[in-house]
């Protein structure tokens, strides 16, 4: 919610937030096919969405930090289309759809924030599509390490020395490319001077260079 929005349209707000909750390093928040009526907003700590593919492995859809909205995907019928699990302790607050479609009524700030959040995560899910469509292996890991640093930012970090608590495979089946594929990309890059890499702390990420490895042609 934006600040500044007032004591009477928080009034309205704060019931909407029901239930918070810890969820252990590893542990599922939800699972695909669950059954769902709440939105989840993370407090603190870091997820990752995942799907299952076709020969039963799991694809790594997103990361997911404070701020971030997860359960977007039952909106349509109350059915999980990913599994969510935390990548470290985390918190998060539970939001009932039901709770949240009646205080949209009074707060139509609310309601255009949700909008806002739906457009953003079609954003992001376009832009995915055109890392694993169109860029070579240096272009999907600048863009990803990009991506992660204007995160950060927004939030308040650093955004050229930031921590990954995600794995290398993790960021390889988000990004499309195998561990072994990204572990010489990072390397190739530390080597270089786009990034300094000190086990999952990154630092003194050269952000210019890195988008021009982005705009350069595949």
């Amino acid at each position: 919610m934006p600040s500044g929005i007032g004591d009477e349209a928080i009034a309205h707000f704060e019931p909407v937030v029901y239930r918070r909750r810890r969820v252990s390093r590893g542990e599922r928040l939800f699972s695909a096919n669950d059954r769902s009526g709440s939105l989840y907003a993370v407090r603190s700590g870091l997820f990752k969405t995942s799907v299952c593919d076709v020969a039963g492995r799991d694809q790594v859809t997103g990361f997911q930090m404070g701020g971030d909205l997860l359960g977007l995907d039952a909106l349509h019928d109350g059915i999980c289309a990913s599994s969510a699990t935390a990548l470290e302790d985390s918190h998060v607050c539970a939001m009932p759809f039901n709770s949240i479609e009646a205080a949209s009524i009074h707060l139509p700030v609310l309601r255009r924030r949700l909008y806002a959040v739906l457009a953003g995560e079609i954003t992001r899910s376009q832009q995915m599509l055109i890392v694993l469509g169109g860029m070579n292996g240096e272009q999907r890991l600048a863009a990803f390490l990009l991506d992660m640093s204007r995160r950060f930012l927004r939030r308040g970090y650093s955004g050229s020395s930031f921590t990954l608590r995600m794995t290398r495979a993790e960021i390889g089946s988000y990004i499309g490319l195998t561990l072994e594929t990204v572990s010489r990309l990072f390397s190739a890059f530390q080597r270089s001077g786009l990034v300094e890499v000190r086990q999952k702390q990154v630092c003194n990420l050269d952000l210019k260079r890195l988008d021009a490895i982005l705009a350069a042609d595949g």
